[in-house]
């Protein structure tokens, strides 16, 4: 067996991510106090308790015409999440906001996604927080992903998961600790449909893999799961907000957080799946039983238009760039 040399290093890193094919951008790390645009350095140590513990939390965000939508309100869960798993890191969501649109001038990308990532750091292969140098932060600028809907208007396959859920504290934290969500999104593709939907013990439904999950209920009710039992989506928050006009313009009766049984999938109007790439999708399909007339429903629809036009020209919620 060889010892590879630094040039041998670089070579190999470098062929092993020619597949990657122009999809990421730019990569910052904390830990080395800068950026690079080649995909081949984008990496972090073997020792961080972020690869061998799963050990920090993150963040996806989108960009749309040069501005981050919602930014504020991503960084703001991060740092509850960080809260929660005791991660601090020097300067806060400020320090993080200013360098995340410091990257994305210099990326120069109008359309693309950003993946934040506190990490507890390197320094030992053990599990306690303590041994470590300290945290470090890791942005990822890399290509946007498409809508649902752009993609597949018409609608999508949704179906009950088996994998147990996560308990409130952990559910409620976007750690980087992704195993239930890895084996529900096998889930989807093993039985050839769009998104999984958990199922708690109490018989209440929960997330999805990495989406919300919400439905128009019989009595017309926009009613989604309450954030003490699922991660408070950004983007089912910020639908919530805009559902509101519908309920005005009388095209729903309200908009509630409570818990939702799973057998009102079985009589919803809609059941929505809502997350930051996908935007709102319609799902048609549910354990193989069509939802209302196994079409697309307005109230989908209309969410789905809402907050796409919110995107491009809440300039409130948009953090420019470009």
């Amino acid at each position: 067996m060889k010892v590879i040399d630094t040039r041998q290093f670089i070579e190999v890193l470098q062929a092993s991510r020619s597949a990657v094919d122009g999809s990421y951008y730019l990569f910052y790390s904390s830990l080395l106090g800068g950026y690079t645009t080649d995909p081949a350095f984008m990496v972090v140590p073997f020792d961080d308790h972020l690869v061998h513990r799963g050990d920090g939390v993150f963040e996806t965000m989108k960009c749309v015409d040069g501005a981050v939508y919602n930014l504020d309100a991503h960084l703001q869960r991060m740092q509850r999440s960080a809260y929660q798993m005791g991660l601090t890191h020097p300067g806060g969501v400020q320090a993080a906001r200013e360098k995340i649109l410091e990257l994305l001038a210099i990326a120069k990308q109008p359309q693309c996604s950003i993946r934040v990532i506190l990490s507890r750091g390197p320094g030992s292969m053990g599990v306690s927080p303590t041994e470590t140098i300290g945290s470090q932060l890791y942005i990822l600028i890399y290509r946007a992903g498409q809508p649902f809907m752009e993609k597949h208007p018409e609608g999508a396959k949704l179906r009950k998961s088996t994998i147990p859920q996560k308990p409130s504290m952990f559910a409620t934290a976007k750690t980087c600790n992704y195993l239930p969500n890895v084996l529900m999104r096998a889930e989807a593709e093993t039985w050839q449909v769009d998104f999984m939907v958990g199922v708690d013990t109490q018989g209440h439904i929960t997330e999805g893999a990495t989406e919300n999950v919400g439905i128009v209920s019989k009595s017309g009710r926009l009613v989604f799961p309450p954030l003490d039992s699922v991660l408070a989506g950004t983007t089912m928050l910020r639908v919530a907000e805009m559902a509101r006009q519908l309920e005005a313009e009388g095209h729903i009766t309200g908009v509630i957080f409570r818990p939702i049984r799973e057998e009102e999938l079985d009589t919803a109007r809609e059941i929505l799946v809502i997350g930051t790439t996908l935007n709102v999708v319609s799902v048609v399909e549910y354990n193989n039983r069509p939802v209302g007339d196994g079409k697309p429903g307005p109230i989908g629809r209309m969410l789905d238009a809402l907050i796409l036009e919110d995107t491009k020209t809440n300039s409130a919620l948009r953090a420019c760039y470009l």
